[in-house]
């Protein structure tokens, strides 16, 4: 364990290497985030939901402040770094701070082939339904692959389970098993897209100019 480590609850999984644009506009957080531009430190997000906050979560650096307002509100680009568990949490100053242990993979291996090539499979038919390139076959050993493989996947609770597993293979399962359904959802609201504007007849809906 290594002191305190400034916490930011949001509606949101944070996932190694992930980028996570904020806007900050509170005041406790203005606060937190000068700290931590100025001490050129880590900061945690936390999944947060109607009975507080979760224990598990992933470090935060400031890769780039994108814009700062008269206000002191600022836009911020943020990466992905650290797994950590909160052991203790410390509510001494406006922000939550949190005496946090630091985690990774019990063991390196890869996973399933099987596993593997499923999950790859499915973000690559993702990554089709909306025009973007597969994955490029350079990157498919990857040690924790999987977090790549879920960026897009926005589902709050695969995204927690994934952070939290300690092993590669056990998130390429998750995945593998999570992805056709989702892919199934994904496919009807891109055809949704597609035919809305038209009223599903070939021509515009009623208002539409």
């Amino acid at each position: 364990m290594q002191g305190w480590l400034p916490l930011f609850p949001l509606q949101v999984v944070l996932l190694p290497d992930a980028e996570l644009p904020l806007h900050i506009f509170e005041d406790r957080y203005k606060e937190m985030i000068a700290e931590v531009l100025r001490d050129k430190i880590e900061f945690g997000v936390v999944l947060a939901n109607d009975r507080g906050i979760v224990n598990t979560g992933c470090t935060a650096t400031i890769e780039r402040v994108l814009r700062e307002y008269p206000d002191g509100r600022l836009d911020i680009l943020t990466l992905g770094r650290r797994r950590f568990e909160i052991e203790r949490v410390n509510e001494e100053r406006a922000f939550l701070r949190g005496e946090v242990d630091y985690f990774d993979d019990d063991d390196v291996a890869l996973g399933e082939d099987e596993s593997r090539a499923r999950a790859i499979a499915g973000y690559n038919e993702l990554r089709a339904l909306t025009g973007d390139s597969p994955l490029p076959g350079s990157e498919t050993f990857d040690p924790q692959l999987s977090f790549r493989l879920a960026r897009p996947i926005q589902d709050l609770g695969l995204r927690q389970a994934l952070l939290t597993a300690r092993s590669e293979g056990e998130r390429l399962r998750q995945l593998a098993e999570f992805l056709p359904a989702f892919l199934i959802r994904q496919r009807r609201i891109e055809r949704v897209k597609q035919v809305a504007p038209r009223n599903g007849h070939g021509g515009k809906a009623p208002g539409l100019q």
